[in-house]
């Protein structure tokens, strides 16, 4: 009973890993500061269904974009996993300068 717990938990640890996707319009060290904007968006099966969009020029009203980034924090992977993969959040981020 033991064994089969602690695989099930390490499964469900190596299921709920981060993972994050970076897009910055010229190369630059990591970004020291908070983001400017930061929002949880939904996604469905695994996150095979929904389309999310942000307007980085509108939330940088007029400032330039350093750096966008999508993120699946532990959070929002322990989310996808208690729910089978049936929700999958992600979080953006948005930094302006």
């Amino acid at each position: 009973m033991f064994k089969k717990s602690a695989l099930l938990l390490t499964l469900s640890i190596a299921m709920v890993g981060c993972s994050s996707v970076t897009i910055q319009p010229k190369k630059m060290p990591k970004i020291p500061f908070e983001p400017t904007y930061q929002e949880s968006r939904s996604f469905y099966f695994w996150g095979l269904v929904g389309e999310q969009r942000v307007d980085v020029k509108a939330v940088c009203q007029g400032r330039e974009v350093q750096q966008m980034q999508s993120q699946q924090t532990f959070a929002d992977g322990l989310l996808g996993v208690l729910t089978l993969g049936i929700y999958a959040p992600h979080t953006v981020k948005v930094w302006c300068k």
